[in-house]
């Protein structure tokens, strides 16, 4: 069973049992799945050396939306503009942040940097965002109805099963921030 993250003398540290790293390196891949850019032959170099992307949309996938949503609800152009100057960017980081989480997962035990801290905490927020869009979670009535699922046999369905799993991702980036909180008090 997974033991909630905690600052001590080594750092931020937590546990998680071998089934619960599979479920969440499964996760974590395929949020990294969804945020690939789609190779484009015949690319500037240059343009995609420094990160544009002037081919760019925005996304079909409700959830790959909700990890690169729109700078302005109102302004599509404006919109398009800021996505073609910082969307490989940002899914750059978003990918570097999951694969840094993801090579943690190989330990029982977990012991992070502040930087890795940093990466699993950005990592946790972005699976849960996938996971909070597949659920249709869209305000905090949806957030209580997925929150009473806590029972694993209770899962009967899709549904459930993916309830369950956002509750546990939630419990974990919550255990995380409050060691990374205390981490910040310590070194004050």
């Amino acid at each position: 069973m997974a033991k909630a993250f905690k600052y001590g003398l080594k750092g931020i540290t937590g546990f998680l049992e071998p089934a619960e790293r599979d479920l969440l390196r499964s996760l974590i891949d395929d949020v990294i799945s969804m945020l690939q850019p789609e190779d484009r032959t015949g690319q500037d170099p240059l343009a995609a050396l420094i990160g544009l992307d002037m081919d760019v949309a925005e996304p079909n996938d409700r959830a790959v939306r909700r990890l690169l949503p729109n700078v302005a609800k109102d302004d599509g152009a404006a919109s398009l503009e800021f996505r073609q100057l910082t969307e490989r960017s940002l899914r750059e980081t978003k990918i570097g942040a999951l694969r840094a989480a993801a090579l943690d997962l190989d330990k029982d035990e977990i012991v992070l940097t502040p930087e890795g801290a940093k990466h699993w905490s950005m990592a946790l927020n972005d699976v849960r965002l996938v996971l909070a869009e597949r659920l249709d979670i869209r305000d905090e009535a949806d957030a209580e109805h997925v929150h009473r699922m806590q029972d694993w046999s209770q899962a009967e369905d899709v549904e459930s099963y993916l309830a369950l799993v956002y509750n546990f991702t939630t419990w974990l980036q919550e255990s995380l921030v409050q060691a990374m909180l205390q981490s910040m008090e310590s070194h004050r």
